[in-house]
């Protein structure tokens, strides 16, 4: 499996990023532009459309359950036929980008970290029985889906881009709602009444589809009742932009339960953006609002890391 990494940040406004010793100064800076409204997406009710064509690959670590999703490559190829209202299938192909800021943040790409915390779930040996899971930036969904097929009781995916909740996410939900079905084990989509019969599948009654900006997707996912807090809160590569780094620690801050966990997938530093594990961990250490462990460093090429946070003792919630 390889990958390359591509990233438009143009008319981007950058945080300042000085180290020095133990402090690293992250501003409260934002993109610039307009902030992407949040909306909550239903699940179609003929999600047909959604599997026409498409090819899937199937992920299997340990004693995992198999993940089904979407082909990266099929999908790209195909991108031409599909619903975007955002117009970032195309955008992306014009810019050969994998990011390009306030408009694609990645979303239709699995990138490798998000392998290191499968691999961090099968290693603790985690069920989710019963717990409200938030996969935070989601894109296809993985994380989000191992949850709902080990027993959670509740998932959200988010991902700052609608046509990546409504043309990967979802599909991709709908692909792991049935493991046995024969027609996944044949490696053919599944034929219209039965993609129609997985969309009304219990497992979708658990699933909440959210797109936006998190400065948008907070107040808005905090206006239901009771608002919701999350035993845990998956992140995987999202903390390539120090610019972000305020939103991403507030909701994280308004969505953690009391004694929930947050686990965070990401590399060393990312070149050409310039966010990183080290400016990440400063910042919160600076909010004095969480606890930050490592649970896996990896030492091999471009330096991947799995970290743990959450609340602090004192801090009161």
């Amino acid at each position: 499996m390889s990958f390359c990494f591509n990233f438009d940040i143009s008319g981007q406004t950058n945080a300042s990023q000085e180290v020095d010793g133990n402090k690293a100064e992250v501003d409260d800076n934002t993109p610039a532009g307009p902030v992407k409204e949040a909306k909550e997406h239903l699940p179609p009710s003929d999600p047909e459309f959604l599997l026409t064509d498409g090819v899937f690959e199937t992920i299997t670590i340990g004693t995992l359950p198999p993940l089904h999703f979407l082909n990266e490559t099929v999908f790209e190829r195909t991108a031409s036929e599909r619903e975007d209202r955002e117009k970032i299938l195309s955008r992306r192909e014009e810019k050969n980008s994998d990011l390009i800021s306030g408009v694609y943040e990645g979303g239709l790409k699995v990138w490798e970290c998000t392998y290191d915390i499968l691999e961090i779930m099968e290693k603790e040996g985690e069920t989710f029985s019963g717990k409200t899971v938030l996969d935070l930036g989601c894109g296809a969904g993985l994380l989000g889906i191992l949850a709902l097929k080990r027993g959670a009781r509740q998932i959200l995916f988010q991902d700052y881009n609608s046509t990546v909740i409504e043309q990967l996410t979802v599909p991709n939900v709908i692909l792991n709602c049935e493991e046995d079905d024969e027609d996944l084990k044949s490696g053919s989509p599944p034929p219209k009444k039965r993609a129609t019969d997985l969309s009304k599948h219990p497992l979708m009654r658990k699933c909440l589809f959210y797109s936006g900006d998190w400065r948008t997707f907070l107040p808005l996912v905090l206006k239901k009742e009771p608002p919701p807090k999350f035993d845990i809160i998956f992140t995987s590569e999202t903390i390539y932009n120090t610019c972000y780094y305020p939103a991403l620690h507030e909701t994280l801050h308004k969505l953690l339960a009391p004694s929930g966990l947050v686990y965070l997938a990401t590399k060393s530093h990312y070149f050409g953006v310039g966010g990183g594990l080290h400016l990440f961990e400063t910042f919160v250490e600076q909010r004095g609002v969480f606890s930050l462990d490592h649970l896996w460093d990896g030492a091999e090429g471009l330096q991947r890391h799995v970290v743990v946070l959450r609340f602090k003792k004192q801090n009161d919630n």
